[in-house]
């Protein structure tokens, strides 16, 4: 699959991969400062922003188009940057193709099964009528009656967009993700990674636990794993600053 993607900067290559009902457009502030250093490259995953939608939605297939990406564009030492279901699709990427690699960062994102935790988030979405809905006023009120946090719902509402004169549309494939959420769960193969790689979880979230060190470590035997106090699963938008900087100095170790 030929995915939307987009480019800035100049020097090694750098690719960031976002996280589900995610898209590029969430990365830009971050991917503008890192293309000070490196040739960046902002990516839409399968049936996520302006990229193709298909019926066809698994970790193996995401790796696989981040392959073919890096082929067309004669891509090789590449670091890789994950968050959430896009740190999922790294790990395979990196499992699958590690001699494309130079370093890869997850951010709060383990490599096991996660229990069903976004019913909220899919109640919010298929309470906004989009094909019928009369603006964003509209589709502000609908998804609040199911989803509490503002800047969820800010996140999510990027996503809606005109796709004809008095139409509104999900960038994303709801249908397919709702469909595939246990395959976007699911735990990653048990297959070693030897990249230099380093997973970031925010202290406040519950995606990587304590008790999940050893599997890492079992797995990315070479791993640094690094808390950010005071941040939440969006780590990368609650400290964007030490976000950037961490990083950096891990590319640069």
């Amino acid at each position: 699959m030929e995915l939307n993607f987009k480019r800035f900067g100049d020097g090694p290559s750098l690719i960031i991969l976002h996280g589900l009902f995610g898209s590029l457009d969430n990365w830009q502030s971050l991917g503008k400062q890192f293309a000070e250093n490196f040739d960046v490259l902002l990516v839409d995953e399968r049936n996520h922003g302006r990229s193709p939608h298909s019926e066809e939605f698994s970790y193996d297939l995401m790796a696989d188009d981040l392959y073919e990406l890096c082929i067309k564009e004669g891509l090789s030492d590449v670091y890789l940057v994950g968050h959430s279901m896009g740190g999922k699709t790294a790990i395979r990427f990196a499992q699958k193709y590690p001699h494309l690699l130079k370093k890869l960062v997850i951010v709060d994102i383990g490599i096991k099964e996660y229990p069903m935790h976004h019913e909220h988030i899919l109640a919010g979405l298929h309470a906004v009528d989009a094909e019928n809905c009369s603006g964003r006023s509209e589709a502000r009120e609908r998804i609040a009656e199911h989803i509490e946090s503002e800047g969820v719902r800010q996140f999510l509402l990027k996503n809606l967009y005109w796709k004809e004169k008095e139409q509104m549309a999900w960038r994303f494939n709801l249908d397919v993700l709702e469909r595939k959420m246990p395959e976007i769960l699911s735990s990653m193969p048990e297959e070693s990674v030897r990249i230099p790689s380093m997973f970031i979880r925010g202290d406040q979230s519950n995606y990587i636990l304590d008790d999940d060190f050893e599997d890492l470590k079992r797995l990315f035997p070479s791993c640094k794993i690094v808390t950010f106090i005071g941040s939440g699963h969006w780590v990368h938008a609650d400290n964007p600053v030490k976000f950037h900087d961490e990083i950096m100095a891990f590319w640069r170790e």
